[in-house]
């Protein structure tokens, strides 16, 4: 996977963290469609790669008062994040979707769009086990119709992330 550089347009805050940390990234970008029922399949569509390769970020409410009120989970687009799941790897009894309005303040990112890497406010984060099997994953770039492919273990160091069994069927 070689590192690819662009424009500055095409520059967000998770392509600027990976080229400021000399990580190894490809960009993928495509044309996203609006009426799209899954951002996520989508984006394996365009790719072409299998669904299982790419990963959507999910954001959660904790229920814990302040600054760690949100936390992120990452699992592949095919499969659904299991709450059960994700409350035990955080060490809480219960977790629930974020408000997307809420998950967008926090990240700096739009809905379909939002990057685990080079959010406005760090989030604890779990990566789904799956994702470390594999060479290299797509997380999305910061925008609708742009992915990036890195190693999970660089996911996973820049993004301070814990590995768990998170994603549901």
């Amino acid at each position: 996977m070689a590192k690819k550089k662009f424009a500055h347009s095409t520059g967000t805050p998770a392509t600027t963290l990976l080229d400021r940390e000399a990580v190894p990234y490809t960009m993928h970008a495509y044309s996203h469609d609006p009426s799209s029922a899954s951002y996520g399949m989508e984006a394996a569509e365009a790719i072409g790669v299998p669904p299982a390769r790419v990963f959507k970020t999910l954001l959660v409410a904790t229920g814990e008062p302040g600054a760690g009120a949100l936390a992120v989970g990452i699992v592949p687009v095919n499969r659904s994040l299991d709450l059960k799941a994700m409350a035990s790897a955080l060490g809480l009894k219960k977790v629930e979707m974020a408000d997307p309005a809420v998950a967008e303040r926090r990240t700096g990112y739009v809905r379909g769009g939002i990057s685990p890497l080079g959010q406005r406010n760090k989030s604890r984060t779990i990566i789904d086990t799956s994702a470390m099997a594999l060479e290299s994953i797509y997380v999305s770039g910061g925008h609708r119709g742009l992915d990036l492919e890195l190693a999970p273990a660089d996911l996973q160091r820049l993004t301070e992330a814990e590995v768990a069994h998170i994603a549901g069927h």
